[in-house]
């Protein structure tokens, strides 16, 4: 009925789909929606802007740029393209993303089931866990990880039904201001813009795996299962939020993500459904955390020529993570958004261009527009960290969209400009094809 390469690319696009997805991402919709109340729609707008189409730009454009992080930086410069490559990987590595696993796990799993079960002990073993599998790397996480993914979405799916055909209120109006911006920003949260960017190595992999050597046949698969996760995102995310919108009257704004996850399950399937979707998180928490783990020390063992061994960098992993994972998904949360808010226009800016190509292919192009992005990110950044806040407050909150957070796109368009004038002065030096 369906080709194979029509059948190997919708495999490889759910897989894509649980990567992205993961079990820590779960929580931020829900949030977004409560926020948003009656203009949910625009926030999920900002939100799947962040969230959904620019991990789908990205696998495209690190595709079209040579299929890493490093291509793409590389863009800029050689050395800009390392230290772009290990910034991402340690935001989606011992940073952040691996003790979110973490953290969310216990506060959706086991200590939503037991209240006083001690988050240091979940921490150790779910961390042991992780190493033990990451060292061995045996098919015992793919398997779980195949089975656990439909079970986790059989579940979300199942609340989300019943919260449409029996939802808990109606969304009401918030103090929201610029939903859509906050909706864009809180999509920075998942960083699956940044994760597309080593996603696409992964994809290209199982593409060359199962036969498919032709570059243009790979570009062509890869569209095809980024659009399969895509829709995926945009069903789950969507329902999410409409959920969370539709909790206004039940819950205050300073709730916390996982709190409001819970009592939103336990409303509409009880405790049951609490206990079910805790267990899921747990497993694809665990599956996600061994994953990235895996990713972090092979990066790291392969940059440094073997220096730093593969099980050495696992272990400093593990290690780092599950300290930090007792800090809790809140403070993580808030740890993680300074260095998002600084990361995110650097990467949205080196997306978009290699997707333009064309003209902009150049690297002064690439250099202004993300130079014209830090200036603005960076003392943004600061002031979100607590740090000074003079020069943003003096400055920054002067520019146009500014509080909508999207200062530093002017100036990124405004060093794109300059860029793409100096390529005019200096025609044909440093073209970067495709």
């Amino acid at each position: 009925m369906f080709s194979r390469q029509t059948r190997d690319a919708f495999i490889i696009g759910v897989a894509l789909f649980a990567m992205f997805f993961g079990a820590g991402n779960l929580i931020f919709p829900p949030y977004m929606g409560l926020l948003g109340g009656e203009k949910w729609g625009w926030a999920f707008l900002g939100f799947a802007a962040t969230g959904i189409g620019l991990p789908l730009l990205g696998i495209l454009a690190a595709s079209r740029a040579g299929g890493s992080v490093e291509h793409l930086g590389g863009r800029v410069s050689g050395w800009f393209g390392v230290g772009l490559s290990i910034i991402v990987i340690l935001a989606i590595g011992p940073l952040l993303a691996i003790p979110r696993t973490g953290a969310t796990a216990f506060e959706l799993g086991a200590g939503a089931i037991w209240p006083d079960f001690s988050p240091v002990l979940f921490s150790v073993l779910f961390f042991g866990l992780t190493l033990w599998f990451a060292m061995n790397r045996n098919s015992v996480v793919k398997k779980i990880g195949k089975y656990l993914t439909p079970v986790l979405v059989l579940t979300l799916g199942w609340i989300i039904i019943r919260g449409i055909f029996y939802p808990l209120g109606t969304p009401a109006e918030v103090s929201l201001k610029a939903p859509f911006g906050d909706g864009f920003r809180e999509g920075y949260q998942t960083m699956d813009a940044l994760a597309s960017l080593v996603f696409t190595q992964i994809v290209i992999a199982a593409l060359v795996y199962q036969g498919y050597k032709s570059p243009k046949e790979q570009t062509r698969l890869t569209l095809f299962a980024a659009c399969v996760a895509v829709a995926g995102l945009l069903i789950f995310y969507g329902g999410l939020m409409y959920l969370g919108a539709t909790a206004v009257e039940l819950y205050g704004p300073d709730v916390e993500r996982t709190v409001l996850l819970i009592g939103i399950t336990q409303q509409l399937l009880g405790n049951g459904g609490a206990l079910a979707l805790g267990i899921a998180v747990t497993i694809a928490c665990l599956t996600t955390a061994i994953g990235l783990t895996a990713t972090v020390a092979e990066y790291f063992s392969r940059l440094t020529t073997q220096r730093l061994s593969y099980k050495l960098v696992a272990v400093i992993t593990v290690l780092f993570s599950g300290f930090f994972a007792t800090r809790g998904v809140t403070e993580i949360v808030n740890i993680a958004y300074p260095l998002l808010v600084l990361v995110y226009p650097v990467a949205i800016a080196l997306i978009l261009l290699t997707m333009a190509g064309g003209p902009f292919a150049h690297r002064f192009v690439y250099t202004g527009a993300v130079s014209g992005a830090l200036i603005v990110s960076i003392p943004e950044a600061l002031h979100i960290a607590g740090f000074s806040s003079l020069v943003y407050e003096a400055w920054v909150l002067k520019i146009p969209f500014a509080e909508a957070g999207f200062a530093w796109a002017v100036f990124g368009i405004i060093g794109m400009l300059c860029g793409f004038a100096t390529v005019r002065k200096l025609e044909g030096a440093f073209w970067i094809k495709g």
